[in-house]
């Protein structure tokens, strides 16, 4: 059976595309684009909801100016379960200074044994026997004795007395409290004039004054200091800045040997200087 058209289904099917793979390709591409019509329509129409358990954010009431204060330790010390030993030890030693090396994490210290006799002592050596220094602060260090850390500080209640050191011209300097001034004495106005003090500053922080000479340089000469000694410590006082002449001045009024700490060549290097009486 064969079908046959009449004249008007001709006329409709010679007005039909011919099919062919561009037409056919036009058509794939006339579909996507009405599909992504139509959810481009129902994005626009459909409401949003949220998104998992969504709940708005509670306002934040600022602390009192005072809480904050009080919650701040302006010597950035550690509480709690970190905090580190509280324990003051009870053995006959004296601590005249510290060095923190904040490159390697270790130190040194000076420290005099019951023989009152002052070492320079590192992190991680024998004090005594039994007792090794195990860490070093910038006014105390950590001691451990029989795996037991134990504290022990620098003494700042008072100018400290150093043991013998040997003045440059040969002739020994005992430690003598304020109030006598030994031979070759210079006054604190000729430190002044004499040293000139340079602040060192590490992870900006005072660390230390940088001295060198100057002037006439007598004062420098009697202290027993060479050019490029880093200052530590002042009577067994951290130093602060160069204004620590004042304290001198005022603790030493009547004369007296000052003793001071220097670091010299990674080293620290006791030294005892002659203080003449204010005129």
């Amino acid at each position: 059976m064969r079908l046959k058209l009449d004249a008007r289904a001709r006329r409709w099917l010679k007005r039909w595309p011919a099919v062919n793979p561009y037409s056919a390709g036009e058509l794939v591409l006339l579909a996507g684009l009405a599909a992504q019509c139509a959810r481009l329509v129902w994005a626009i129409v459909t409401p949003v909801g949220p998104l998992g358990d969504w709940r708005p954010a509670q306002p934040v009431v600022p602390p009192e100016p005072t809480e904050l204060l009080r919650s701040f330790d302006p010597f950035f010390r550690v509480s709690g379960a970190q905090a580190g030993p509280a324990v003051v030890t009870s053995l006959q030693l004296k601590l005249y200074g510290t060095r923190v090396d904040e490159a390697t994490g270790r130190g040194s210290a000076i420290i005099a044994g019951p023989d009152g006799a002052q070492k320079s002592i590192a992190v991680g050596e024998e004090i005594v026997p039994g007792v090794t220094l195990k860490s070093v602060a910038f006014d105390h260090v950590t001691v451990s004795r029989g795996a037991a850390p134990e504290d022990l500080y620098l003494d700042q209640s008072g100018a400290a007395t150093p043991a013998a050191v040997a003045a440059p011209s040969g002739t020994p300097l005992t430690g003598a409290p304020p109030g006598s001034a030994p031979a070759g004495a210079v006054p604190v106005a000729q430190l002044r004039s004499d040293i000139l003090f340079t602040p060192r500053l590490q992870g900006g922080q005072l660390t230390g004054l940088v001295v060198r000479p100057q002037g006439a340089g007598q004062a420098f000469r009697a202290a027993g200091l060479k050019e490029g000694d880093v200052l530590l410590s002042i009577a067994g006082r951290p130093v602060t800045g160069a204004g620590d002449l004042d304290a001198v001045a005022r603790d030493y009024a009547k004369g007296g040997a000052l003793p001071i700490t220097v670091e010299r060549g990674g080293a620290l290097t006791p030294l005892t200087v002659p203080i003449a009486p204010a005129p």
